[in-house]
């Protein structure tokens, strides 16, 4: 379906298409282990960080690693052998990708061996998990203190903060390739919309507080405790979600679209800024320099749909007597009034610096 059907190139560059098979294993493999990849829309974290935030992906029952040293690996013992194998697993997943380029997720793959691993520490009991449990208790019982103090702090000086969290929230894109590149974003202020997830997260981690200084007299209850902690620390994670909803979703702008005059639209970016915005509207649209990351390659197919335009073809297009809507993050406005200037540009929405624009005044 996507000619030519076999080439085989090291050459990545804009503009250059050579069909799926090589988009896929060579542009998408090959290329991206070596950091050649073009566009170079990711990015990657320093080796050393690739190996120790596992530690933090799998907490707190990577604290329970501390036994692994101390457990049998021999050959002769079906046991023996099984760890042994989740070594060798989760062995060749981090040495092959500490040669790659070392994104955080490249790791999850090894995630099953180090459960068998963890979970046969847990089965033997050695003294190494009662100075582990020790830990987890101070430093859960640390961290759950200082949330209700948090919690505590915020009811105090913004008892009921008005509008929604992405008042609060500061951006920084540059980081946004990261895993955790979305922490920077908040400010002192953003507690005050988290109220109720820190105070289940608080709860989590008290939980398990109490599920380490568990362990000595009953390891399987202790073990319960800490799984339930876990549980309501993602469901506090969950209801966070909830809050900043209005900052992630657009679902906002296409609920404004659906009640708007008819019109065509544009969207000032990558098709997946707005994705929601089409999921929820069933609509279709022109790409203003959309033309990059992940759409570039197949934007170069010869059957690629005509979607793609420039400033000079969507100033024409504003300019005309046709309704337009069009999608924009609030940080794209500058330049797209440096194209139009300000007399044909009306908000008909917005939502967390997103904008729904149109060119004509909508009816009274």
């Amino acid at each position: 379906a996507n000619p030519p059907h076999f080439a085989f190139s090291f050459d990545s560059g804009p503009g250059k298409y050579r069909g799926f098979f090589w988009f896929y294993f060579f542009n998408e493999h090959l290329l991206r282990f070596l950091n050649l990849r073009y566009p170079r829309d990711y990015n990657t974290v320093p080796r050393l960080w690739f190996w120790l935030l596992n530690l933090v992906w799998l907490f707190p029952w990577s604290a329970y690693l501390v036994d692994a040293p101390g457990l049998s690996y021999r050959v002769d013992d079906r046991v023996g052998r099984v760890r042994r194998m989740t070594l060798c697993w989760a062995g060749v997943v981090m040495v092959f990708f500490t040669f790659s380029t070392t994104q955080e997720y490249y790791s999850m793959p090894m995630y099953p061996a180090l459960a068998l691993l963890i979970g046969s520490s847990l089965a033997q009991g050695s003294f190494r998990l009662e100075k582990a449990n020790r830990l987890l208790l101070w430093f859960f019982s640390l961290v759950s203190a200082a949330i209700f103090l948090l919690v505590a702090c915020m009811a105090r000086s913004h008892p009921n903060p008005t509008g929604d969290i992405s008042r609060a929230l500061t951006q920084h894109p540059e980081l946004y390739t990261l895993s955790l590149g979305h922490l920077r974003d908040l400010s002192w202020a953003a507690f005050a919309y988290l109220q109720l997830p820190l105070l289940l997260a608080g709860t989590a981690c008290g939980i398990c507080a109490f599920a380490a200084g568990l362990w000595q007299r009953n390891r399987l209850r202790s073990v319960g405790a800490l799984a339930t902690g876990m549980i309501l620390f993602f469901q506090a994670a969950r209801v966070a979600l909830v809050r900043f909803d209005p900052y992630l979703s657009s679902y906002r702008l296409a609920e404004a679209l659906e009640k708007a005059p008819p019109g065509d639209l544009i969207e000032a970016n990558a098709y997946y800024a707005f994705s929601s915005v089409f999921f929820y509207s069933h609509r279709r649209a022109l790409l203003l320099n959309g033309r990059k990351d992940n759409l570039e390659y197949g934007s170069y197919s010869p059957t690629a749909p005509p979607v793609f335009i420039d400033d000079r073809e969507f100033s024409n297009l504003w300019q005309g007597p046709t309704r337009w809507y069009l999608l924009a993050y609030g940080s794209e406005l500058p330049h797209i009034r440096q194209l139009l200037g300000s007399a044909k540009l009306y908000t008909v929405s917005s939502s967390a610096a997103n904008y729904l624009l149109t060119n004509w005044p909508l009816p009274k």
